[in-house]
């Protein structure tokens, strides 16, 4: 890898930092995806979910497996703190997840892939939009992504701010959690503060159903199941002496396993039902389910992790660092295809102007930014993983 090329992908990604675009809004970054794929010689196709760009290319070797490699391209509604020359020039919009750095990473695999195709089957790279909260690989499933592009198995990798440069994390099993939201309204009767007695004060059915919720985690889900049940919202009433007729509940649900997720919204739903006829109230109770969990095939993660090992830069492949309750869209592509969702050590800050804020420099922070070092790396990574997997040199 020439310091030329280095540079080229570098600007790019502060580039792309410069001039964010939140989720089905990516068409700047979308165009220069596609240009420079074509410029590379890829069969390209654009709009795919919406603002989703697919490059494919054939190796050299003769037809073989075919692998998917994507990465996400939505910024974040983030006002950006940091005052260095590619911040953001676009107020409230911000890449603080580092999917400038992922766009980067791949585009320079892209290149490298087009100058030497000496690898077996196809490469097909997946620029996908929307992750933060749009489900964009979702939509780009159902746009007929795999149908079009029937690959052998997907692979995404993220940075991971903390993780010392030079290494990874691959998985083998749960990675993220799912991401769920719930909304509970309690019907009961408003009355005077001072005559209780004459109504159904909701605000007490709300704290007693809290407090039940809770022991679903402690006493319904096995205690080797990780699981998260947080109430984030209550809105009840609007005058300190009158007992409101109604009070609404809002939260999320994260788990690592649909069977869990289950048994969870299960019990919700009978809780929400049962204790508020108890008290004479009623309940309507929804529940969206959002993402699913990210679980790696075990085999592929293995075989990143082979592939990784073999790259001197690399100092180490973590297999059993703890997951994390945040979720990932890149779920619904491993319910697809076999796959794994890698972690690429983004450091610890240590790249940044010293005041753009404090720690690690952890994601959707308004002082984050990727760490432009470690591109090079990213690039060797998906290169290897690909030849690993295709079986070619």
């Amino acid at each position: 890898m020439t310091p030329s090329k280095i540079e080229l992908w570098v600007n790019t990604r502060r580039d792309i930092h410069a001039h964010p675009e939140l989720r089905y809004q990516e068409n700047r970054t979308a165009d220069i995806v596609a240009t420079r794929l074509r410029e590379l010689g890829y069969q390209v196709e654009t709009g795919v979910g919406e603002t989703g760009v697919v490059g494919l290319l054939n190796g050299n070797q003769g037809t073989g497996k075919s692998i998917g490699l994507r990465a996400d391209m939505d910024a974040l509604p983030i006002q950006e703190r940091n005052e260095f020359p590619h911040a953001s020039k676009h107020p409230g919009k911000m890449h603080a997840c580092g999917h400038d750095g992922h766009v980067a990473m791949l585009l320079g695999a892209a290149q490298e892939f087009a100058e030497n195709k000496n690898f077996k089957g196809s490469v097909v790279l997946i620029f996908q939009p929307a992750e933060e909260g749009g489900a964009g690989a979702r939509r780009m499933i159902e746009d007929g992504l795999f149908d079009r592009y029937p690959v052998d198995a997907v692979f995404a990798m993220h940075n991971w701010p903390g993780l010392r440069e030079g290494e990874f994390a691959a998985h083998v099993g749960p990675v993220m959690a799912s991401s769920n939201e719930f909304s509970i309204e309690i019907h009961a009767k408003g009355a005077h503060a001072a005559m209780p007695d004459l109504g159904i004060d909701p605000v007490v059915v709300a704290a007693q159903l809290i407090i039940a919720f809770q022991t679903i985690i402690s006493r319904t889900c096995k205690p080797v199941d990780p699981a998260v049940l947080s109430v984030t919202q209550i809105q009840a009433g609007e005058a300190n002496n009158v007992i409101p007729d109604r009070a609404t509940l809002q939260g999320t649900v994260r788990t690592f396993s649909i069977e869990t997720l289950d048994l969870i919204e299960s019990h919700m739903r009978k809780l929400s039902n049962d204790l508020c006829a108890a008290f004479g109230a009623s309940a309507t109770f929804q529940f969206e389910r959002k993402y699913p969990p990210t679980i790696n095939t075990a085999d592929m993660a293995t075989l990143a992790k082979l592939a990784l090992e073999k790259l001197p830069e690399v100092t180490h492949v973590h297999t059993n660092l703890q997951p994390t309750m945040g979720a990932e869209d890149f779920a619904f592509m491993l319910q697809h295809k076999p796959g794994a969702y890698l972690w690429i050590g983004n450091g610890d800050g240590g790249h940044r102007t010293h005041g753009h804020g404090i720690g690690p420099c952890t994601l959707h922070n308004p002082s984050y930014d990727f760490n432009d070092k470690i591109l090079p790396l990213g690039v060797k990574a998906w290169i290897a993983i690909a030849h690993e997997f295709l079986g070619s040199k």
